[in-house]
């Protein structure tokens, strides 16, 4: 998005069954020790390079299918599960 076209707020809604997002954001600030506004910033930054490093870890040829599978089980999360065949495939919550 150009400079220019970047709103001055975003405003991200936590009533109506969406209240776990006030906590994910409270946990994001302490993690980060920042404000909200930057923890949440920062945690959109870090899930990128997180998929792609996990997704290296998971192409390793050195480690065997049960490992393989083993390391997607623990890193998979609500909003992205690693699954381990013969090729190794992401999905996250917006693609089901």
């Amino acid at each position: 998005m150009a400079r220019n076209q970047t709103p001055g707020s975003v405003r991200i809604r936590t009533d109506e069954g969406n209240e776990w997002r006030y906590d994910a954001i409270e946990k994001a600030a302490t993690f980060y020790d920042c404000n909200r506004s930057n923890a949440i910033a920062f945690a959109c930054e870090d899930v990128d390079g997180l998929v792609r490093a996990a997704r290296r870890v998971l192409e390793r040829d050195d480690l065997t299918a049960r490992q393989r599978r083993e390391i997607a089980e623990t890193l998979s999360t609500r909003a992205v599960t690693f699954d381990v065949d013969t090729n190794i495939s992401v999905t996250t919550k917006g693609e089901k």
